[in-house]
Formats: C-alpha cells, structure tokens, sequence
C-alpha cells in the first residue's frame, strides 16, 4: 500500500470533527491518474491529495470518482501539511498563509463545480435535512446570526461514489462568501468549522484548524 497521512481539515474549535483527508507526500510513487483515481476509490476520503512537487507545492486532488481542478479543505490541509506559501493546482495558484491556529488559502470562487446553494429559513431545518439522491450537488444553509455573520451549512456532493455528506466543504464556502459578499463563520456537517473572507479582485480566502491524524 502507498504510504499516505491523514489530516482533519476545519476542525472545531475544541479539536474536533473536520473533514478527513488522505495526502501522499510522494506522488511519484503513482505517477498514473488511472492509479491515483484507483486510490482515491479505495481509501474512500471525500478526497485525496498527490503532492507532485512539495518545494513548489504542486498537487493533485482526487475524489473517489474524479479529479478535481481545485478543492478547498484539500488544499487547505496540505497547505498546512507543507508549510508552502502557494499551491498549484490545475485550476490556477493558490495562495496559503498560517495565522495562529488556522491556516487560510486564497481562491476564485468559479474554479470549483457549480454548487446549489440552497437557503433554508432557520438551521433546525438544516439540520432537519435527509440526503438527497444523487445528481445535483447541494450546499444547505440558512443563517444562525447574520449580523455577526453565522451560517449552519451542510453539504451533499450527489456524486454517488459513496460520499453521501460532507462534513467540511471549503469550495462550497467560497462559492456562497462570493454571492452574500461578506466574511462568514461557518458551522458544517456535525461540527466542523470555516472561516472566510471575500479579498480584492474577486478572490475569496477560507481558513480553518488542520490536525494530523496519522
């Protein structure tokens, strides 16, 4: 078996939840997509990372059916992972920065798939939400406090490759800082938290806690 780690990306405030992530420091040892797609399939994160080139940080990011051009908790994991300024990724360079506690990745909203966001009036109804069958990728959310800015999010990829929710989904929360135009504090999945800050020129920064796990 390949040699990969495991990080929980967006962790809670106390350390808990996130969205887990498989990284394999060395890429060369699958430099095939067909094996890294092969892998991805059989580790059954709702992603996994190639590091290619860990100086440049250039990566290539997995789910268990597809390659993604960009993705946000992957990149922000192994951002952290790495310790690099920027990463590159299909979609374009992405830039990474380490703030405390968090570390933050600056992207455009329009390089990830188009997400439904979908507002609910209250996050009990969030919460109250069954998985929808697969086909269209939905990002749920309804405001807890939009004055300082709060949202209650849950996200289902529809993907039907076994990722029925994901617990933490930074693409997602580019794409909905980019319509509301404002920073938010994010609350997905069972507990799992995003920073995110609109930036000049249309970029979007989404930080949060990394952990390694193994």
């Amino acid at each position: 078996m390949t040699d990969y780690d495991v990080l929980r990306v967006f962790c809670g405030p106390t350390g808990g939840y996130g969205n887990e992530l498989g990284v394999v420091r060395d890429g060369s040892a699958l430099p095939e997509r067909a094996d890294r797609q092969a892998l991805a399939a059989k580790l059954g994160f709702s992603e996994t990372v190639f590091v290619d080139d860990p100086e440049r940080g250039v990566i290539d990011i997995y789910t268990p059916s597809v390659r993604l051009p960009f993705a946000g908790h992957p990149c922000v994991g192994t951002a952290w992972l790495l310790d690099v300024p920027e990463l590159v990724v299909p979609a374009g360079v992405v830039g990474a920065r380490q703030d405390g506690e968090f570390c933050w990745v600056e992207a455009r909203p329009e390089w990830p798939e188009p997400r439904t966001l979908r507002q609910y009036a209250t996050p009990a109804e969030v919460d109250a939400l069954d998985v929808p069958p697969p086909g269209e990728w939905v990002y749920a959310w309804a405001w807890e406090d939009e004055a300082a800015g709060r949202v209650r999010a849950r996200a289902f990829p529809g993907r039907g490759d076994g990722i029925e929710e994901d617990e933490a989904t930074g693409a997602a929360a580019l794409q909905l800082t980019a319509r509301l135009g404002r920073a938010l504090n994010i609350t997905q999945g069972k507990g799992s938290q995003l920073l995110t800050a609109p930036q000049p020129e249309g970029w979007v920064e989404v930080g949060g806690r990394v952990f390694l796990e193994r």
